[in-house]
This record gives C-alpha cells, structure tokens and sequence, in this order.
C-alpha cells in the first residue's frame, strides 16, 4: 500500500473536528506520494560502490520505500557501452533486495525500477480532493460522463523511477548516450540532454513517453534540492512531441515526475490505473571529480 509520511502528534490534545482534518490529511498524503531512486551520492569515481535508496515522499522529501522485493518487476542498471544488468538477481530472498552497486564504467550510468498495482480505495469527497491536489481535472470529468463523482473509487498504482549517477568525468563527446536510452516503460521520463555536462542555467529538455510513444499535454514537475531544500521549479505541460522544456536555474539535486490516469483496463479489480514516473539527476556547479 501507500506509504506515509510521518505525522508528530507529541503530547498535544486534539478536538474531534482538528482529529478529522487530520484523518483527512493522511487520507490525501497516501496517493500522492511518488517513488523515486536517489543515490548516495550523484558523482563517483570508477569502481566505487554506491547505495541506490528508494525513497517515497512527496515535495523531494522522503522516506525509505518499505515495499517488498516481489512489488518489483524490474530492477536494472545500465553502465556505458555495457549489456544491462539485473539487479533483481542479487535478491537473496523475496523480501530482501541489495541496491549497493559497484560503478565501475566512466560515464553517465542509467538505474530504472518499476513495480508491479497495489490498490487503495477512497471516498468520493478524498478522492476528488486528490484529483484537484495532482492537476488530474480530465480524470474528474470522466467521472462526471460516467455518472460516478459521488461513488468510492478504486485505484490501481504502479511506478517507474529513473536515476542517473555520473562516473568520472562527464564528456560531451559520450557516443554511448545510456543516459538517453529508452526503456519502454509504462510511463517515461527521458532526457534529450545529458544533465552532468551542463551549466547552471542551462536549458533541459524531457520527452515524456506512454509504452515508447510521445505523450503530449502531460503535466511534468521539476523540483530542485540544493540552497533552498524542496522547492519546486516549474510545472509544465509536454507539447504534441512529448517534449517539456525547464530550465536548470542552480546547482544541486534534481527530480522530475509525472503521473498519469486513466481508466483501468478490463480485468483489473479497480476503477483507475495510475502510472507515477520519476527521473532523478544532479546537476555540477563546479567540476565534481
């Protein structure tokens, strides 16, 4: 299920009404958190061994992913000019999954996890308020059509996270471009240029892919770490070619994400299948290694 972040509630005494807000604020937190893979650290010389965490959270703050090993259907690191490898192999049981991995190619290493649905169901009133908190307002309007605003509703949930860990230097003249490589995932975040060989200030552009194909009015999020912690960028919407153009304004640690709904296919014991999709990156202000 969700993962929550953690509510401090100390010694203090709480009305029915403030006990309500609350139950409702956790109620809204659960869907809304996303998954993403940041390393320890975003450069690294070759041959270092490097702890991938999964964090889930929200506004770039998060909190160790607790899910199983068998909620993960792909696990996979991909080093330059190297055949991928699958991290899934070194699980030493289904509950158990290692992600220290050992870096040894220069370059710019691409890591992607995906999972497979859970499920949560909300109230009509919880659920719309989640719809509005994400900018989902066509998902609103189908239940509108569908004549179901006023009805619980079921939510099938998966996430595809990309991180990228610079190794050594980074070139301009990297002809192995793992960082651009496209993995077919439910949904994608791709970069169309390499983040660790440019400049504060630089433009950055994402094309966001639906199973490889451009995905266009998505809304993508950008949020930035750095000298002032969780603050959030821009959010922008992808064109006809996919494409969302931001602008990198500082050095730091980057996340882009995404989520899409829409309506669950047949079979699927749920009203609506939610893709959430994460990209992680730094960005140097000055040479790293």
């Amino acid at each position: 299920m969700f993962q929550l972040m953690p509510y401090f509630l100390g010694s203090h005494r709480f009305t029915g009404g403030v006990l309500t807000a609350l139950g409702l604020l956790l109620a809204l937190a659960a869907p809304a958190n996303e998954l993403w893979l940041e390393p320890v650290r975003f450069w690294v010389a070759p041959g270092t061994r490097v702890h991938i965490r999964r964090l889930t959270g929200t506004g770039f703050r998060g909190e160790t992913w607790t899910g199983k090993r068998s909620r993960i259907t792909g696990f996979w690191q991909y080093a330059p000019g190297q055949p991928p490898t699958d991290i899934l192999v070194t699980a030493a049981s289904a509950d158990t999954l290692q992600s220290t991995l050992t870096l040894q190619q220069p370059g710019t290493h691409l890591v992607a996890l995906t999972t497979d649905n859970a499920f949560v169901t909300l109230s009509a009133p919880d659920f719309t308020a989640y719809l509005q908190q994400q900018d989902l307002g066509y998902v609103q309007a189908l239940r509108q059509q569908r004549g179901s605003p006023d009805k619980p509703a079921r939510e099938a949930y998966r996430r595809c996270a990309k991180t990228l860990v610079q190794v050594g230097a980074a070139l301009p003249t990297d002809t192995a471009r793992t960082w651009a490589r496209v993995l077919n995932l439910p949904l994608e975040l791709v970069p169309e240029q390499n983040p660790y060989t440019l400049a504060p200030g630089a433009a950055f552009t994402v094309r966001v892919l639906r199973a490889g194909r451009p995905l266009a009015g998505q809304q993508v999020v950008l949020w930035h770490r750095g000298s002032r912690p969780g603050a959030l960028l821009s959010k922008l919407r992808s064109n006809q070619n996919g494409r969302v153009l931001f602008r990198l304004s500082e050095p730091g640690e980057y996340l882009a994400s995404a989520v899409r709904m829409e309506v669950a296919p047949g079979g699927l014991a749920a009203d609506w299948q939610s893709t959430w999709s994460t990209l992680s990156f730094g960005l140097a202000g000055k040479k790293k290694l």
